[in-house]
C-alpha cells in the first residue's frame, strides 16, 4: 500500500492525540485537587442554622472593606451575576449566601496568602433575598450584604 501524504497527517494526529491524552495524566497536579468537601454546610436549612455552622460563636462584623458587585434586579434567578473584592488583609475564606435559598450556602472559597482577594461567579437564587459575602480574615468574621430582586420573565414587576 502507498502511502500517501494524507495518511501520513492522519496517523500524526491520532499519534499526537494519543501521547498528549496520555501525558496529561502524568503532569496533572495534586495542589489541584479539592480538599474534602464539606457536605455538612451545604445541606438544606435555614439561614440562621447555615451561618452557625460557618462562623460557630464568634461575631459577625459588618464592614464596608467588601465590596460587592450585584444587579439590584435579576431577570433570571438561575444566573445572578456576582464579583466580590475586598481590601482587608489576609482573607482565608470567602462564603456566599442567600438568605432565601433552600441551601442558604451557595459557595465557599478557600484563598491563600498569595491570592488575590478577587472571586467573580455566578450565583442561583430562588427568589428576591438578601445576599451575604463571609469573609474570614485574621481569625475574624466580617460581613456585606445587598438585596437582589428577582423577577419572574424579567419584566421588572
Amino acid at each position: 500500500m502507498p502511502s500517501t501524504r494524507r495518511n501520513f497527517i492522519q496517523k500524526s494526529l491520532a499519534l499526537i492525540a494519543y501521547f498528549s491524552s496520555a501525558s496529561s495524566t502524568l503532569i496533572y497536579s495534586t495542589l489541584a485537587k479539592a480538599t474534602s468537601w464539606p457536605v455538612e454546610k451545604f445541606i438544606e436549612s435555614e439561614y440562621s442554622i447555615a451561618l452557625k455552622k460557618i462562623i460557630g460563636d464568634q461575631n459577625l462584623l459588618e464592614t464596608d472593606k467588601i465590596n460587592l458587585k450585584l444587579p439590584r434586579i435579576a431577570e433570571n434567578g438561575a444566573v445572578v451575576p456576582l464579583t466580590i473584592t475586598s481590601s482587608l488583609g489576609n482573607i482565608e475564606t470567602f462564603s456566599i449566601l442567600v438568605e432565601k435559598n433552600p441551601i442558604p450556602l451557595v459557595a465557599q472559597f478557600n484563598l491563600t496568602e498569595t491570592s488575590e482577594a478577587y472571586i467573580s461567579a455566578r450565583i442561583k437564587m430562588a427568589e428576591t433575598s438578601d445576599v451575604i459575602i463571609i469573609a474570614k480574615a485574621d481569625e475574624q468574621f466580617y460581613s456585606s450584604k445587598q438585596r437582589v430582586k428577582v423577577t419572574i420573565g424579567g419584566c421588572g414587576g
